[in-house]
């Protein structure tokens, strides 16, 4: 039976976090489709996507394939904040000298799932990636992230890291991350690093007694968090855009 025929439930490895009432209704075209994206010998592509559909949507699966040519870039910068269930999957593969660069951002409340889930295949030697990952999550929401990093026999001098870190603005809210290095080549640098926690309740006291009204305090707390993610992203007007965008969905959170 092919991989077109089946239908990706929550005992899958690469879906263990997903909505179920979300996969159990899901159209099976839509679920199995990947887009594909082939970056030339020493260029650079770039993907800027913001996903804010209404609450009435039921959910989003968005799936892609790259393959990064010799000497190539790839950049990918998203952000998730709106219907029930919502999911960006990247599988990227690097060819030699070849780079990745990855930033993603959920924001949730009520019961919103948002995940992001990556698949870096370093194929050549001298490849580089970089993923940060942000979660901004209230209510009963959760943000995933799973990240996969391979490094196939002969990829020597890789450096690939990847970081995610959850900020939970209420009791109640989750984060998850699942992170993986698999690696066949003893040249190599790579590292993954994860912290879950709450707002630093100090540094927005700190900002507070200078005059600084509390709710701008906590905004531009979580400004600075959120905008990790984006840090790399050249064009300082879509930058701007999505951050702008990001911290209205945060709404009376903080």
């Amino acid at each position: 039976m092919t991989d077109l025929a089946i239908l990706p439930t929550t005992r899958d490895e690469d879906w263990r976090y997903a909505d179920s009432d979300f996969l159990a209704s899901a159209d099976l075209r839509a679920i199995n489709h990947w887009r594909t994206i082939e970056v030339p010998v020493g260029e650079t592509r770039a993907e800027l996507r913001a996903h804010f559909a209404g609450e009435a949507e039921l959910g989003i699966t968005d799936r892609l394939r790259v393959l990064v040519r010799k000497g190539g870039r790839f950049e990918g910068y998203y952000a998730l904040g709106g219907s029930a269930y919502q999911r960006i999957e990247l599988e990227v593969t690097l060819e030699d000298g070849a780079h990745f660069e990855f930033g993603g951002v959920t924001l949730g409340g009520g019961n919103k799932a948002q995940e992001f889930v990556t698949r870096v295949i370093h194929s050549q030697p001298n490849g580089t990636s970089n993923q940060i990952v942000r979660a901004v999550q209230w209510g009963k929401s959760t943000g995933n992230f799973l990240g996969r990093i391979e490094v196939v026999r002969g990829a020597q001098k890789t450096d690939a890291a990847q970081n995610f870190r959850a900020l939970l603005l209420e009791r109640g809210a989750s984060a998850n991350t699942k992170p993986e290095l698999e690696i066949f080549a003893d040249d190599v640098k790579c590292a993954h690093g994860a912290a879950i926690g709450a707002l630093d309740e100090t540094a927005a006291f700190y900002m507070a007694a200078r005059g600084l009204p509390p709710e701008a305090a906590k905004r531009l707390l979580v400004q600075a968090f959120i905008g990790d993610a984006f840090a790399a992203l050249k064009d300082d007007a879509a930058r701007e855009s999505i951050l702008d965008r990001a911290l209205e969905q945060l709404g009376d959170a903080v």
